[in-house]
């Protein structure tokens, strides 16, 4: 069992909400962290993927209301859409009880379902947390570079090398052929595979919706579309530009990433660590390891952006969260050195703290106020900060 750092903010969401929505890519570890909750207190778990459990709820205000006193589990909730009217007039029904908080905990694989089905129909009853794959205080400090060849998807990490790489591809096959038809339009699985791999080839880049289309020979909407849907199933992300007027012409386009390094690793035929260090974009699977590492320990409400004008300045990582403004930069070097877009670009937004993120495991100060730091130790300064 690895531990989960998000295990705490689960607990307590439950406490003072009465629905509670995990929302995660399939296989990142959702039922295992729910299942270790539910052992915790009096629990049901219902696999909406399983007919015998979508049948318990043939009559389904009459069964969860006999499960009143305890948390149900409902996994892979957009299977049955049309809960959510059902939970919120269960919900509304126990207002006037104590036991009202703690009644659902809802899995599932996609933002946009969740989303669109329970914005409204439970809105002020649902609190929403995300599990990112595993990051590297889970695992342990020393794993980092096994973390950043094999990703964190749980199955994925705890393999070694060669089934790991197996596991990353079926992986894929399976969200390609089975669960991406769930959430989105009928598109060809070859096609998807083929606009995945290229996402996977700019990973780290500024998003170009038209070189995309000529590569794939489809229309600027059409890319939008499947961009979207990878989006939505929190399997890339969009990290948008810093917007705020700082005087300067500023890059509009969002950098895409693909949020799992094993996921880009499998998809750009890179099976071994050693085949890693020789691939001439290594900067950018780094850079994206450690973006999504970071992220996943951010406060719900943080904001993420990059920051680069047309002249260069440029800084990898911008996160608010409270009245905080990091930037953070990121070198794949362990004799990191700032370029002087980076200090350009730090006196236009003023950051309140300034980290270059590197390989090594030594923390100490490049200039007067930039601290070198390894990622590990980012992450648990921005934890302890943010509390």
């Amino acid at each position: 069992m690895i531990d989960r750092i998000k295990i705490e903010q689960i607990r307590y969401l439950i406490e003072n909400f009465p629905a509670v929505a995990l929302l995660g890519p399939r296989q990142v570890g959702k039922t295992t962290l729910a299942k270790q909750i539910g052992a915790e207190r009096d629990s049901i778990y219902l696999d909406l993927e399983l007919e015998r459990d979508r049948a318990k709820l043939a009559d389904r205000e009459y069964y969860l209301d006999q499960h009143r006193d305890k948390l149900v589990i409902l996994d892979e909730i957009h299977r049955i859409p049309e809960l959510f009217q059902s939970l919120r007039g269960l919900i509304d029904g126990r207002r006037d009880s104590d036991s009202v908080n703690g009644s659902f905990l809802l899995l599932g694989s996609a933002s946009i379902d969740l989303l669109k089905q329970s914005g409204e129909t439970l809105a002020g009853r649902i609190s929403f947390c995300e599990l990112h794959p595993l990051n590297i205080l889970e695992v342990e400090d020393n794993n980092l570079e096994r973390l950043w060849l094999r990703g964190g998807f749980p199955d994925s990490f705890l393999k070694n090398d060669k089934l790991s790489y197996t596991w990353r591809h079926d992986f894929i096959r399976t969200y390609l052929e089975r669960d991406i038809p769930q959430f989105g339009p009928r598109i060809a699985a070859e096609t998807l595979r083929r606009f995945w791999t290229m996402i996977a080839h700019i990973h780290g880049g500024l998003l170009n919706a038209a070189q995309l289309s000529r590569s794939l020979g489809v229309d600027n909407k059409t890319i939008a579309n499947y961009l979207d849907l990878l989006v939505d199933l929190l399997l890339v992300r969009r990290l948008q530009p810093w917007h705020e007027n700082t005087g300067k012409r500023l890059v509009k386009s969002p950098k895409i990433y693909l949020r799992d390094s094993g996921l880009v690793h499998a998809l750009l035929q890179i099976p071994d660590f050693e085949t890693l260090l020789s691939y001439p974009k290594l900067g950018d699977s780094w850079e994206g390891f450690v973006i999504e590492n970071v992220l996943s320990a951010a406060p719900e409400h943080a904001d993420a952006y990059f920051y680069r004008t047309s002249a260069g300045a440029e800084i990898d990582l911008v996160i608010r969260f409270g009245r905080r403004l990091w930037a953070i930069e990121v070198k794949r070097s362990t004799a990191p050195k700032l370029t002087k877009g980076f200090h350009i670009a730090c006196q236009d937004i003023n950051p309140t703290a300034k980290w270059v993120v590197y390989p090594g495991s030594e923390r100490y100060p490049l200039t007067q106020d930039v601290t070198a730091i390894s990622l590990p130790d980012l992450i648990r300064e921005f934890i302890q900060t943010s509390r």
